[in-house]
C-alpha cells in the first residue's frame, strides 16, 4: 500500500480560501437536520441499550429490509437475507476483493475508474486490466478484447468492476442496451460482475435505469450506499450477493469489524421511517443540477481553446480534457497556489495514463464558488498553454482507447 502523491496537496486544498472542485463530498446542508435531531434523540431515549450494543455481523434485519425497499426503485427484487451491511460501499468492495482475489489475479476495470477501487485492487496485489470506455460507458468490444487477451495468456478475470450510473470520474451512464450487452459478454465468459452504484438515484433527467443486478440475479454483486442519498458520516453501505457469496461476505465482515455499527444502522432506519426520503432525493437532485449548470457555464466562459468536457446527466462529476501537451498532475500545485483544486486524471488509471484529463466535482461548493473556481482554473490553464507555446514543449499523445471528452463535448 502506498500513500497518494497528491494527498498533501489536498490538505492545502481544503483551506477555506481554496475553491475545491476536487472532492466528491455530498452537500448535506439541505437535509432536514432539526427533524433528524429529534428522531435521533427519540431513538436513543427509546432504544438506547440496543443502538449502543454489538449487533449481527450481517447487519440488523430491519435495515436490510429498508435496503431492499430502496433497491426496488432500480428494479431490484431482493430478499433481506441476501444483503450484507458494510461500513460504506468501500468496505463492501474490499470484502469482495478479499474473497475472490489472490495476489496476481486479474480483474477487469473501466478506464478510467474510481480511485478508491484501484487502491483496493492494488492493496490486494491484483493484476488490473483496463477496458476502454466510449461516450456510453464501458465499451463492449473493448471488454471482449480484454477478456480474450487474458484467455490467450491462460488467465481468467476474477470479476469485472463497473460503475454504470454517472461513473466516477467521468459522469457517464450506461444505457439499458449497453448493460444488456455487457451482461451477455459476462455470460459468454462466465464472468462475475461487481456493480458499484452510489449515484444511481441522482438522475437529473429521468427515472433511474434498471440496475444490472435486476437483469441478472446470479452473476452480479451489487454494491450500494446511503452516503450520497442521505449522509456519508454514518458509513452505511451494503452488498447484495448470491446466497453462497453472502455467507462468505458475512464471515469476512465479522473478521474485519465483528459487526457494522449498530448505531448508524438505527439512525439510517430512523431517517427512512420518519422522513420523506424520496422527496429529499428530489431536493438533492435540484440542488446538484444547479451546481452542475454553474460548472458548465463557468467552463464555457473561462476555459481556453482546446479544452473539452462532457455534460453529465446525474451524479457529481465532469470529466475534462485539456490541450495536448499539458499535464494535469504537474499543473495541480500551481492550481492550488491559484486557490483552486481538481483531481488529475492519472489517479483514475492503473497504468499511469490520463495526464491530459481532470475530474471536476460540483457537489459541494455553492454555485457562486463553482463559477469563481472555474475562473481561477481558466487562468491557470491559459498560463500553462502560453508557456507551452512559448517554450515548445512536445505534446504527449495518449492512445485512442484511453480518455475521451464524453457524450456532449463543448
Amino acid at each position: 500500500m502506498t500513500a497518494s502523491a497528491i494527498r498533501a496537496l489536498f490538505a492545502v486544498a481544503n483551506r477555506p480560501e481554496v475553491v475545491s472542485l476536487a472532492g466528491g463530498m455530498p452537500n448535506i446542508g439541505d437535509l432536514p437536520l432539526p427533524n433528524i435531531a429529534e428522531g435521533m434523540e427519540r431513538m436513543i431515549r427509546d432504544h438506547g441499550p440496543q443502538v449502543m450494543q454489538y449487533g449481527s455481523g450481517q447487519g440488523e434485519p430491519f435495515i436490510r429490509e429498508h435496503i431492499c425497499t430502496v433497491m426496488k426503485l432500480e428494479g431490484i427484487d431482493a430478499h433481506p437475507d441476501d444483503v450484507t451491511v458494510t461500513c460504506g460501499s468501500q468496505q463492501a468492495l474490499d470484502l469482495v476483493t478479499r474473497l475472490f482475489c489472490d495476489p496476481g489475479d486479474p480483474v477487469v476495470v473501466e478506464a478510467p475508474s474510481y480511485v478508491g477501487a484501484l487502491g483496493t485492487f492494488r492493496a490486494y496485489q491484483c493484476d488490473v486490466r483496463h477496458a476502454a470506455m466510449d461516450d456510453d460507458g464501458l465499451e463492449p468490444n473493448a471488454l471482449r478484447a480484454t477478456l480474450q487477451q487474458l484467455a490467450s495468456e491462460g488467465k481468467r478475470a476474477k470479476f469485472l468492476y463497473t460503475i454504470p450510473n454517472f461513473q466516477n470520474p467521468t459522469g457517464l451512464q450506461q444505457s439499458l442496451q449497453r448493460r444488456q450487452e455487457i451482461l451477455a459478454i459476462a455470460e459468454e465468459f462466465d464472468l462475475l460482475v461487481i456493480e458499484d452504484n452510489p449515484y444511481g438515484m441522482l438522475s437529473f433527467e429521468a427515472d433511474p435505469l434498471p440496475a444490472m443486478r435486476s437483469l441478472d440475479h446470479d452473476r452480479v454483486i451489487y454494491l450500494g450506499s446511503f452516503s450520497k442519498t442521505f449522509a456519508p458520516g454514518f458509513r452505511v453501505g451494503w452488498a447484495l450477493a448470491p446466497h453462497a457469496v453472502r455467507e462468505k461476505l458475512v464471515l469476512a465482515q465479522e473478521s474485519a469489524t465483528l459487526c457494522p455499527p449498530v448505531f448508524s444502522q438505527y439512525a439510517i432506519a430512523n431517517y427512512l421511517e420518519n422522513n420523506d426520503w424520496r422527496g429529499q432525493i428530489e431536493v438533492f437532485k435540484s440542488m446538484y443540477v444547479e451546481r452542475r449548470d454553474a460548472l458548465l457555464s463557468g467552463l464555457k466562459e473561462y476555459m481556453p481553446p482546446g479544452c473539452e468536457w462532457n455534460t453529465p446527466r446525474g451524479g457529481f462529476f465532469v470529466w475534462m480534457q485539456v490541450p495536448e501537451g499539458l499535464d494535469t498532475q504537474a499543473m495541480l500545485p500551481r492550481a492550488v497556489t491559484a486557490r483552486v483544486a481538481f483531481v488529475p486524471g492519472t489517479g483514475f488509471y492503473a497504468d499511469g495514463l490520463g495526464s491530459r484529463y481532470m475530474r471536476l466535482s460540483y457537489c459541494f461548493p455553492t454555485a457562486e464558488r463553482i463559477v469563481e473556481g472555474t475562473r481561477r482554473l481558466g487562468e491557470v490553464l491559459t498560463r500553462e498553454a502560453e508557456m507551452l507555446n512559448t517554450f515548445g514543449i512536445e505534446g504527449r499523445r495518449l492512445p485512442p482507447d484511453h480518455g475521451f471528452p464524453g457524450p456532449e463535448t463543448n
